[in-house]
C-alpha cells in the first residue's frame, strides 16, 4: 500500500512539471503564426475642393475603379501572407501609374514646366524609414524611397543623388517626359495666367502662395497605411506636389512624421493637402503621440489634429490611418477626400465625397 501511494505521488508530481512545460511550448508554437489576423489598409488619392457638382459621371467612376484596384492590389498582399510594407507599395504602384493622381505619371507640373517627384515610407516594426525628393526620371518614386530604407544607411536622398541611386539599384528610369499629362499641363497654364493677371492688378505679390484657387484646388497626392498579419505597421505617400511650385519646393509627404509615419504602439498615417501646414504642425506624428500618450482612440485623435490642431494653423488636407488593431480613420477638413478601405473580411469601402 505504502509502494502505490509512493507511485501516486510520483505520477503527480511529474504531470505539475510537465503542465508548465507544454504551456511554454504552446505559447511558442502560437508567437511563430500571425499574431493578429485583423489585417487591412487604407489608402488616400488625395484631399481637396472635390464636389460632385464639378465630377462627370465618367471621370467619377474612373476614380473610383482606380481606388478599387489599387485597394485590392494591396489587400491580396495581406491576405497571402505579404508585409504590410509590401501592401503599401503595391497599392501605391498602382496609383502612381494612373494619370488620375497628383504622383507619378499623374503629377502636377512646377512653375519652370518640369515634374519633381517626393515620396516616403515607414517601417513601424523597426522604425526605420526612406524618403526621397525632386527626382524627376524615376518612374516610381516609391519603390526608390523604400530602396531607401532598405538598401542605405541614409532616411533622405534628393534630386540627381537620389536618382543615381535609383539607378544603381536598378529601378525603372524613364525620361522626364513619361510624366506629362494635358491635364496636369493645362492646370499649370491656368494658374500662371491667374497669376499674371492678379499682379498686373498690383495685387497680392505672394499670390503663389496665398491664391485661392491654388489653396482650394484638389490636391491628388497618394498615399496607404497597412496594418499586416503579422502585427506590423507601414505607412508611404507619394506626390507630385503642388502645382507652380517654384524653387525646388518640397511638401510634406517626404517628411518622416508629416507627410509619413508608422510605430506599432500606436498607428500608421499617410497624410494629404497643403503640405507648409501639415509640416509646421508635424501632423502624422502627432496623431500618434496623441494616441499613445493620452491613451485615446485613433479616430479621437485623428479628429483632434485635423479637425482642430491643423485648422488653427490655417492648413487644409486629411489622413488615412490604422491603428494596431485594424481601426480605421479617414478623416480630412476640406470638401471630399478620395479614399478607400478594406479589412480582413474582404469587405471594400470607396468615398470620395464628404459622404460617399
Amino acid at each position: 500500500m505504502k509502494k502505490l501511494v509512493t507511485l501516486v505521488m510520483l505520477s503527480l508530481i511529474v504531470c505539475s512539471c510537465d503542465m508548465p512545460v507544454k504551456e511554454k511550448e504552446d505559447k511558442i508554437n502560437t508567437s511563430s503564426m500571425p499574431a493578429d489576423q485583423k489585417f487591412g489598409l487604407v489608402i488616400h488619392g488625395g484631399a481637396g475642393t472635390i464636389l460632385k457638382k464639378n465630377m462627370t459621371d465618367s471621370l467619377e467612376r474612373a476614380y473610383r475603379a482606380k481606388l478599387d484596384e489599387a485597394t485590392r492590389a494591396g489587400h491580396k498582399v495581406l491576405s497571402d501572407g505579404g508585409t504590410s510594407m509590401e501592401a503599401v507599395t503595391a497599392a501605391i504602384n498602382i496609383m502612381e501609374d494612373s494619370p488620375l493622381f497628383n504622383a507619378g505619371k499623374g503629377a502636377v507640373f512646377t512653375h519652370d514646366g518640369t515634374n519633381e517627384l517626393d515620396a516616403s515610407v515607414m517601417d513601424g516594426e523597426t522604425l526605420n524609414a526612406g524618403a526621397i525628393s525632386g527626382v524627376t526620371t524615376v518612374k516610381n518614386p516609391i519603390d526608390l524611397a523604400v530602396a531607401v530604407m532598405n538598401k542605405s544607411e541614409h532616411v533622405m536622398l534628393s534630386a540627381k543623388g537620389a536618382e543615381q541611386f535609383a539607378a544603381e539599384q536598378g529601378l525603372e528610369i524613364v525620361d522626364p517626359s513619361y510624366f506629362y499629362t494635358e491635364r496636369r499641363y493645362k492646370s499649370l497654364q491656368k494658374i500662371i495666367d491667374k497669376e499674371k493677371t492678379q499682379l498686373d492688378h498690383d495685387l497680392d505679390k505672394k499670390v503663389t502662395f496665398m491664391d485661392p484657387f491654388i489653396k482650394d484646388s484638389k490636391y491628388g497626392t497618394v498615399g496607404c497605411a497597412a496594418l499586416d498579419k503579422y502585427g506590423n505597421l507601414a505607412a508611404g505617400t507619394s506626390t507630385g506636389g503642388m502645382t507652380n511650385k517654384k524653387y525646388n519646393r518640397i511638401g510634406d509627404a517626404p517628411i518622416i512624421g508629416a507627410g509619413t509615419y508608422a510605430n506599432n504602439a500606436s498607428c500608421a498615417v499617410s497624410s494629404t493637402g497643403w503640405g507648409e501646414f501639415f509640416m509646421r504642425g508635424m501632423v502624422a506624428h502627432d496623431i500618434a503621440a496623441i494616441m499613445e500618450y493620452k491613451e485615446v482612440t485613433l479616430q479621437e485623435a485623428a479628429e483632434e489634429v485635423i479637425q482642430k490642431k491643423l485648422i488653427d494653423l490655417g492648413g487644409t488636407g486629411g489622413i488615412v490611418s490604422i491603428d494596431r488593431d485594424g481601426n480605421v480613420a479617414m478623416e480630412f477638413n476640406t470638401a471630399g477626400m478620395y479614399r478607400a478601405h478594406m479589412n480582413a473580411a474582404g469587405e471594400i469601402d470607396i468615398k470620395i465625397y464628404k459622404n460617399n
